[in-house]
């Protein structure tokens, strides 16, 4: 995106169009626009359409949210791998213990 103002819309517009770039940058307010509108548009299809319905939009939205979060890793100097940080806590807490631990 240009370095022009970036409205919701626009910041919708860019995730969708770049689902699948997982280069470049992606800037502050075109992350968390994007992220607005899928929680927005998440709660309003689950209040009106169903888990079913809410289901198929996070599908949709899956590539577009990965590849925006990594472009936002981008726009800070990280690698995109650094998304994945949070999975590895889900992975510690799922794992069985090592024995008694004081």
């Amino acid at each position: 995106m240009d370095n022009k103002k970036v409205n919701i819309i626009d910041a919708v517009k860019d995730a969708f169009t770049r689902f699948a770039d997982f280069s470049g940058v992606s800037t502050r307010p075109q992350y968390w626009y994007f992220v607005l509108a899928d929680a927005i548009a998440s709660g309003v299809v689950t209040l009106t359409a169903g888990d079913m319905a809410q289901n198929v939009l996070s599908l949709i939205t899956l590539l577009p949210n990965i590849s925006v979060a990594v472009r936002r890793m981008h726009d800070v100097g990280k690698s995109g791998w650094f998304i994945l940080v949070p999975i590895y806590n889900i992975v510690l807490l799922a794992s069985p213990s090592k024995g008694v631990v004081e």
